[in-house]
């Protein structure tokens, strides 16, 4: 799916229950994740619905280095030349997608929640179980990006240790990665919160991360998985800090 102007200058793209967004300003477009390998054909034809080209993008920014956020990196990179950025938290896990420790067994929740198991299965056929690892180009750090659309990044670790959030100032919204979702991929529920046990690595840290999000001048909530989030970053912290995973 490809929703355009979700928020001023920024497009979606969802496939398999993962969402990857396009922002776009007069110098060109800034990608943010990479789901899977397979999502960069939509990734194509979002561009081309809002008149660019692959030569506009100027950089695309992982959010954290899990498959479902690489997917297509190897091969922007490598076949577009498109630059890459990630927190060095995540390095060793852009290079080697699938090995982390999550809190709990990944294992768990899949069988003790059916409702994440067409999440899961859509995530499979759209190629999660084959995404290659990637050196990425530069050093996410906290503060502003040389890329279009002004983001800004903030380190909220928890999920992961590299995980970040882009916050867009002067347009109001957060993507905000896998650090909140409104839907958990794990056990299938829907609504603001922090991901699974069985996919965090420490969820205490990845909810102390969230709180200071709750302050910016956020209307506008872009998560890695789920629905748009329009009452604002307070809003969904608070269901977040206070929803079990």
């Amino acid at each position: 799916m490809i929703a355009l102007e979700v928020g001023e200058g920024v497009h979606l793209v969802e496939h398999a229950y993962t969402n990857c967004y396009l922002i776009e300003d007069d110098d060109g477009v800034t990608l943010v994740d990479a789901a899977f390998p397979s999502t960069w054909n939509l990734v194509s034809r979002a561009l081309e619905l809002i008149g660019r080209t692959v030569a506009d993008v100027r950089g695309l920014v992982i959010t954290h280095g899990h498959f479902d956020h690489v997917g297509f990196a190897r091969l922007a990179q490598r076949r577009f030349g498109i630059e890459l950025w990630a927190h060095p938290g995540d390095f060793p896990l852009t290079r080697h997608p699938y090995r982390y420790r999550p809190q709990q067994p990944r294992l768990i929740h899949p069988r003790t929640h059916p409702r994440g198991l067409p999440v899961l299965a859509a995530m499979v056929a759209a190629g999660a179980l084959r995404v290659p690892g990637v050196d990425v180009d530069h050093a996410l750090q906290p503060g502003p990006l040389p890329l279009p659309g002004s983001p800004q990044i903030l380190h909220t670790p928890g999920h992961t240790d590299g995980e970040c959030v882009v916050f867009l100032p002067e347009r109001r919204a957060l993507i905000t990665g896998d650090a909140l979702v409104t839907l958990d991929p794990y056990n299938g529920r829907r609504g603001p919160r922090i991901v699974a046990p069985s996919a965090t690595h420490d969820t205490a840290q990845a909810k102390a991360s969230l709180a200071p999000l709750a302050e910016l001048p956020v209307d506008l909530v872009l998560p890695g998985h789920g629905a748009v989030w329009t009452e604002g970053i307070s809003g969904a912290v608070d269901r977040a800090m206070h929803t079990s995973s």
